[in-house]
């Protein structure tokens, strides 16, 4: 079956809620700490090299980037996928950090588009304090959520196993069974094609 996201475009980047596209379509959001994985996972979804940039810098994407990935013959309804900024810890000046703190409390408040979340996480280094924030803005807006636990090549299979059950048994215990949870990895293109089953019935294909 062809991938519909293998479309993916860049559309815009919006730094302010003016810049983003009219709220009437649907759209799936990314988010990751620096250096997770997410430019990664996005391309291997999408079956591009080089949609999202793959950065050795951490905190490279500094506004919501947003992929069009509407069908040609299907227009009525714009579809979406939306990298948001990629700040863990990234060295970035503090009254940039509130006014992306600002933004994105605002694109979860109230954003109609938004259908569910993709959280990148190193399987290595997973569930830290920006995890859990942006899947409690995706559970506190009653939006599906799931969790990429990305460069699991980097791990054996049991290693990968053991993270996986320990992953999903501390995001039951805190989220319920909103938020579920694959390993993934972009580098052997394990998972790649579950994870685009999930986005791909959040956008209605």
């Amino acid at each position: 079956m062809a991938n519909p996201l293998a479309q993916a475009r860049y559309l815009l980047a919006a730094h302010t809620p003016r810049q983003l596209p009219p709220d009437d379509g649907l759209e799936v959001a990314f988010a990751g700490r620096s250096n997770a994985g997410k430019s990664s996972a996005l391309n291997a979804i999408c079956q591009q090299n080089a949609l999202a940039r793959v950065s050795k810098t951490p905190g490279r994407t500094q506004q919501l980037v947003f992929f069009d990935v509407t069908p040609a013959k299907d227009t009525t309804t714009a579809r979406y996928l939306v990298d948001l900024p990629g700040y863990g810890y990234a060295k970035v000046p503090q009254d940039l950090q509130a006014h992306w703190q600002a933004f994105l409390d605002g694109y979860f408040g109230s954003r109609m588009a938004l259908r569910g979340l993709v959280v990148v996480m190193d399987i290595r280094h997973p569930l830290k304090e920006y995890d859990r924030q942006m899947l409690g803005y995706a559970v506190g807006r009653g939006l599906p959520a799931h969790a990429l636990l990305t460069k699991a090549d980097k791990l054996s299979r049991g290693a990968q196993g053991n993270a996986l059950l320990a992953v999903r048994k501390e995001l039951s215990s805190v989220f319920g069974d909103t938020v579920s949870v694959q390993t993934f990895s972009g580098e052997s293109k394990q998972g790649v094609d579950e994870a685009r089953e999930i986005i791909g019935r959040w956008l209605a294909f």
